[in-house]
């Protein structure tokens, strides 16, 4: 039998840390075959992004449209997507294929800080990719910023962003947008462990996972949690423990993690290979 295959959309990133790089190292790790559509080039290095050059929307439905038409795609995965058309033209794609899990990770800025979706775009993934999403997996600064400008729409005022909204109501605004599942993840919350939490449009909290802080700061962090849920998806796993596993694996990742550059910690996606743990499935 093949490997279950994950597709993904998202920026080229050349250090190799962050983006489709990324995505196609994860999802190799967990066992599934990796497809991969760039929506963007990057100039971007383990400091910080210094330049996106968006894909034109055409050549990311061709690149997607080929995919289709010749593999059977078990899961999708969504990062960094470079503009608002490209995000049009995806949830286009994504509407052709309603029974495919949906992996959304909503990439706002890079862990320096540089922005990486205006609000045109923020609000094309809120109104278009969001009723589409199983699962969206967004830090608590992330989420903050979608739920706020979803609150804003609805109350037709300017944003502004409350750091000091409860998780939970981000949560619940995110999913009153359309999407199952959102993962929070408490990655940027000044706690001695990271808790990550996952909610259920119809349950509320399904889960709560807490797990050791690690010293440093990571590129490509949430690139590979939300390939690594994808793949896990791909597999078969049902939500709940495709995101514990994902966590696990994502936690020894970075634990395992270096710094080849003068920025950030790079994770080590084939942590059991250099380990010699003789395999790469968990």
């Amino acid at each position: 039998m093949p490997p279950p295959i994950v597709l993904s959309f998202a920026a080229s990133d050349p250090s190799g840390g962050a983006g489709l790089q990324a995505d196609l190292m994860t999802v190799s790790a967990l066992g599934c075959h990796a497809l991969s559509v760039t929506t963007a080039l990057t100039v971007q290095d383990s400091v910080g992004v210094a330049g996106v050059l968006a894909v034109d929307a055409d050549w990311v439905e061709d690149q997607a449209r080929t995919l289709l038409q010749d593999m059977p795609v078990a899961a999708f995965k969504i990062g960094l997507l470079g503009s608002a058309d490209n995000i049009l033209i995806i949830a286009d794609i994504l509407a052709d294929y309603p029974l495919l899990p949906v992996v959304l990770d909503p990439v706002l800025a890079s862990g320096r800080g540089d922005e990486l979706a205006d609000d045109e775009m923020i609000a094309a993934l809120r109104e278009l990719l969001l009723p589409l999403t199983t699962i969206l997996t967004p830090n608590t600064l992330e989420a903050r910023r979608l739920s706020d400008q979803a609150q804003a729409a609805h109350d037709d005022q300017a944003v502004d962003v409350d750091v000091d909204v409860d998780v939970d109501v981000c949560a619940q605004r995110l999913l009153s947008l359309g999407c199952e599942y959102v993962l929070l993840t408490g990655t940027h919350d000044n706690t001695p462990r990271v808790v990550n939490r996952l909610y259920g449009r119809e349950a509320g909290l399904l889960r709560s996972d807490s797990w050791d802080r690690l010293p440093g700061s990571y590129h490509g962090s949430g690139c590979t949690l939300a390939s690594a849920i994808a793949a896990h998806l791909a597999r078969g796993l049902p939500v709940s423990e495709a995101t514990q596993a994902a966590q696990d694996y994502t936690w020894q990742a970075l634990a395992a993690g270096f710094r080849v550059g003068m920025g950030q910690y790079l994770p080590d996606r084939f942590f059991r290979l250099r380990a010699g743990g003789g395999g790469l499935l968990a």
